[in-house]
């Protein structure tokens, strides 16, 4: 009886002993593999990665306490994959080491980002949505995932005020309201000078 108990133990410390070293052999090989592929990019899209391997480390630890439950932690994963592939794409595509404030969502997750969700059928690469989101694709990361760059407030005020210059444009036009030079109204190229009496 004293010899199984001793055959356990020793079957124990081997099995967690062979654990521990298979996590960090993971571990060092992400590391490598990551340092290996950030080597092409600027500052800027490595930190985004830096970011991406963080966020990939508190859902691996919080999986690991048993705090999150196994579709969760799929999710996750799966969503931090499908923003480091689409991270990948868009700095490789234009060149520039800039990534937008990116977001990753499932279809049934489009509420989050939208009052009233669209349909993923009607996108179309680069569209606009709510003066807010530019929709960039569709990543097959364990499940779809729509992802999405968000304007950042200049982009947002240019949008704004183009679409409020452009029913003015289409106004004057409608009512053929024009000057003697055949401008519109709407498009003086001076303003009027105030007079002050002396």
């Amino acid at each position: 009886m004293l010899r199984l108990t001793g055959l356990a133990r020793f079957l124990f410390v081997g099995s967690a002993l062979l654990a521990l070293s298979v996590v960090a052999l993971g571990q060092r090989s992400n590391a490598s593999l990551t340092s290996e592929e950030t080597a092409d990019f600027g500052p800027v899209m490595r930190a985004y990665l830096g970011y991406l391997s963080n966020e990939q480390e508190v859902v691996d630890d919080r999986n690991s306490r048993r705090e999150i439950t196994a579709v969760y932690y799929r999710r996750n994963s799966n969503r931090i994959r499908a923003l480091r592939t689409m991270a990948i794409r868009l700095v490789r595509q234009t060149g520039n080491d800039y990534v937008p404030e990116l977001e990753a969502v499932t279809l049934d997750e489009l509420g989050t980002l939208f009052e009233r969700p669209p349909k993923p059928s009607g996108f179309r690469a680069n569209e606009i949505l709510d003066n807010k989101l530019r929709y960039l694709g569709v990543v097959h990361s364990g499940e779809p995932f729509y992802l999405f760059a968000r304007l950042d407030p200049y982009e947002q005020a240019e949008l704004i005020q183009r679409q409020t210059r452009q029913p003015d444009a289409t106004a004057a036009s409608a009512t053929g309201n024009r000057t003697a030079a055949g401008q519109h109204v709407s498009d003086t190229a001076t303003r009027p000078r105030r007079t002050v009496p002396r």
